[in-house]
């Protein structure tokens, strides 16, 4: 790997549920202007996306919907209440 190159690891669960949020998310008013607050962002953001998009098969698989379901319960329950809202007391 040249030395200005940077690697993130991610489970396979990690990968598919990011993956799958963003490709829901870009081109969204919401996404898009968050991202234009700061436009260099949308350099990284899409060498992510791209290289999770050209990494899964699973998204052609008729039970795609069932493992991706099946990965977000997974980080769910390994994140246990982070991000999670406080009630009000």
């Amino acid at each position: 790997m040249p030395d200005d190159d940077f690697a993130i690891r991610l489970t396979k669960d990690q990968a598919l549920v990011l993956s799958d949020w963003l490709h829901r998310m870009m081109g969204t008013p919401a996404f898009d202007g968050l991202l234009n607050e700061d436009r260099a962002v949308w350099s990284p953001i899409h060498s992510i996306a791209g290289a999770l998009e050209t990494s899964f098969v699973e998204v052609f698989m008729p039970d795609y919907s069932d493992r991706l379901h099946n990965a977000r319960e997974r980080l769910l329950d390994s994140v246990g209440d982070v991000g999670r809202p406080t009630s009000e007391q």
